[in-house]
């Protein structure tokens, strides 16, 4: 098992920010702020302090709210106005770093640049040796390679300036995916040989864009490959398809044993928040913090999902949902669901059900999804009390009433025949089958119970729910059930309407 820790360096400020519609003020920044380090990333890039003179005030007042175990850095371009600035604006932090770059790809020095490479070392070299002539001992320079993901063909070039840069006092070196373009293993064959190349005291860290949807697998694979600064954005914020997910990477090495040191369980409710302050939606499928991301709608996975619900791994989710702060894992009815998603939207839904009554509801309900599409749990419970209270068929209570104690009379339909019959027994519900067996309808009782309601059902102020367990004819047991404000009269339409159940079954 790898025991290196894994070092968050969080980016939403500065590159999640910048690519933002509306781009967040000072007070909002300093709320962003606090879930950070409320979420325990190790370091936070708090903006680009040479851009404007808002983002120099809002890196000095950021700086100055830092506890003494997080980093702080300022982003500055290989120039020494920026550095200066990005310097004073962060030089009160207890941890504090300068984050300087500047592009070594060919491309990008050909044409973006246009300089040659020995001319873009120099500048890299002496913007290092000026950032580390500013912050002493008392901070740290951090170097970056910016379109590091594009030095393909001159990596002995890349290599030979990064080790001047270390020489002239860079401490962590940054190998940025700036324009994911090409396979994870690609880039990371690249990491690696950095990795082997430079001190073994340099901290290697990787920062990569997500155009190719492969951000995710580039950084924890570069990890294992020997980088310890992991580089992203809160809910995967950052320029054109973002940048890497800090959630995504933190649990995939989670799931791989590694000790993640982040607040895993700050993780739901940051993503939620960070949603609504940046005014960008969290797609339902978005992994782990999606609305859909822990939802099972065919009939197969919700079977093995209920089944281990409980358990820590479970048949179909990469987590239990507690570990993100998660508690709704989620069993969706459509047309592909089953009987065991019925049993569990009911009895989560606060309802007593049994799987007999559920596979009996299942075809009812399963015809109205195939014309609705998903349906919301209101809808399934309309049909659970349509099909389990109200059981149409030959049989019709129209009125139970108590003449004196131990007699009662019942008034009811067979076929559209009236009966009117009185029953004596101690209870009502004994006396009643007393009266349908002077009719000629012996009934026999294998179980009985009553389960307290709290509120309405149905529009209705209900108090009692009566649960009766009939044999059929065949030999099988099936649950009828009766819903009142009374208790006995309760009773009397579970046994009605188990009446009809056991008629439809024949």
């Amino acid at each position: 098992m790898n025991t290196r820790k894994p070092f968050f360096f969080d980016s939403t400020l500065r590159d999640g920010n910048q690519a933002l519609k509306k781009p967040w003020n000072l007070k909002e920044k300093e709320f962003i702020f606090d879930l950070l380090l409320k979420l325990g990333v190790q370091a936070v890039e708090v903006g680009f302090p040479g851009s404007c003179d808002m983002d120099f005030e809002t890196c000095q007042k950021l700086a100055s709210l830092a506890n003494d175990k997080t980093v702080v850095c300022g982003l500055a371009r290989a120039v020494e106005r920026d550095i200066n600035l990005a310097y004073d604006a962060i030089k009160n932090a207890k941890k504090p770093r300068i984050h300087t770059f500047i592009a070594l790809a060919p491309f990008n020095m050909k044409y973006v640049l246009q300089k040659e490479p020995d001319d873009v070392k120099k500048l890299a070299i002496d913007a290092v040796k000026h950032a580390k002539s500013l912050i002493g001992e008392n901070g740290d320079v951090q170097f970056s390679v910016e379109h590091f993901g594009d030095c393909i063909d001159n990596m002995p070039f890349v290599i030979d300036t990064l080790k001047e840069v270390v020489e002239a006092g860079a401490t962590t070196i940054n190998l940025p995916n700036t324009v994911e373009r090409t396979n994870p293993m690609n880039f990371v064959k690249r990491v690696s040989q950095v990795v082997q190349e430079l001190p073994e005291n340099i901290i290697i860290a990787v920062h990569c864009h997500n155009d190719l949807g492969m951000a995710t697998a580039t950084t924890v694979e570069s990890y294992f490959a020997g980088a310890t600064q992991l580089e992203g954005c809160l809910n995967g914020l950052g320029e054109r398809a973002g940048n890497m997910n800090i959630y995504e990477v933190a649990v995939a090495l989670h799931n791989c044993g590694v000790d993640v040191p982040l607040n895993l369980k700050e993780i739901y409710e940051t993503a939620l928040t960070i949603a609504e302050k940046s005014g960008v939606p969290i797609y339902e499928k978005a992994p782990l913090i999606g609305l859909d991301s822990l939802a099972h709608r065919s009939g197969i996975h919700q079977d093995g999902a209920i089944k281990t619900k409980d358990m820590e791994k479970g048949a179909y989710r990469p987590i239990h949902p507690s570990l993100i702060g998660r508690d709704d894992e989620k069993v969706g009815f459509t047309s592909q669901s089953g009987k065991t998603a019925i049993y569990e939207i009911i009895k989560t839904a606060g309802y007593p059900i049994t799987m007999e009554e559920a596979i009996r509801i299942t075809p009812a309900i399963k015809e109205a999804a195939e014309k609705v599409g998903e349906l919301p749990t209101r809808y399934i419970t309309d049909i659970y009390f349509k099909e389990v209270f109200k059981i149409k068929g030959p049989f019709e209570l129209i009125k139970f009433s108590k003449i004196t104690d131990g007699k009662f009379r019942v008034e009811f339909k067979h076929n559209n025949k009236k009966y009117n019959v009185v029953g004596e027994d101690n209870g009502p519900l004994s006396a009643c089958l007393n009266a349908l067996s002077k009719a000629g309808f012996p009934q026999k009782l294998i179980h009985y119970e009553q389960v307290a309601i709290d509120g309405e059902i149905k529009g209705v102020s209900a108090d009692a729910m009566t649960g009766l367990k009939r044999e059929v004819p065949t030999g099988h047991v099936v649950t009828c059930r009766g819903l009142h404000t009374s208790t006995a009269q309760a009773n009397i339409l579970a046994l009605f309407n188990g009446l009809n159940l056991i008629e439809g079954l024949k």
